[in-house]
């Protein structure tokens, strides 16, 4: 469920990265609420506004839960993660009011339709940067020459 910038150059960074990426999330949160009958939507401005709330508690409010939980998700093996994001679905639900999440159940639901949608979204930015096999370089651009030609390693005689 969480939005993650790639600043390798990919389809979704850059100058519209964040809107294009916001844009994306209302489209998971349109076919989450059709797939699933345990959450409405009322309006387009909700699913905006549900995105927004969404991005905002993902990026302000899930770190200090993650950290909190980090036992409690050690121990089931990072499954609880799940549960914080329904807990913030249904906080995502408490702030918008065009945003309806029966039970937390629904949210749950609702929260791996979510992640499955945009790992769906996010493929085209997975691999439209790569390079074929051939063109990759073994130093990632990492020369040691300085601008005389001279490498570190070679002294210089008066």
């Amino acid at each position: 469920m969480k939005i993650t910038i790639n600043h390798n150059g990919g389809f979704y960074t850059g100058r519209g990265g964040c809107l294009t990426r916001l844009m994306l999330l209302c489209i998971a949160v349109m076919v989450g609420a059709w797939l699933l009958p345990g959450v409405e939507v009322s309006s387009f401005w909700a699913v905006f506004l549900t995105a927004v709330a969404i991005s905002l508690l993902n990026n302000i409010i899930r770190p200090i839960l993650v950290v909190i939980t980090l036992p409690v998700t050690a121990v089931t093996l990072g499954l609880f993660l799940f549960v914080i994001n329904a807990i913030i679905i249904l906080m995502a639900s408490a702030l918008v009011s065009g945003f309806h999440v029966e039970n937390f159940g629904s949210a749950l639901l609702f929260s791996l339709v979510l992640m499955a949608v945009n790992y769906l979204l996010e493929l085209p930015n997975k691999y439209l940067d790569r390079k074929p096999l051939g063109q990759q370089s073994r130093n990632d651009g990492d020369d040691d020459t300085d601008d005389e030609g001279f490498t570190p390693y070679e002294e210089i005689k008066d």
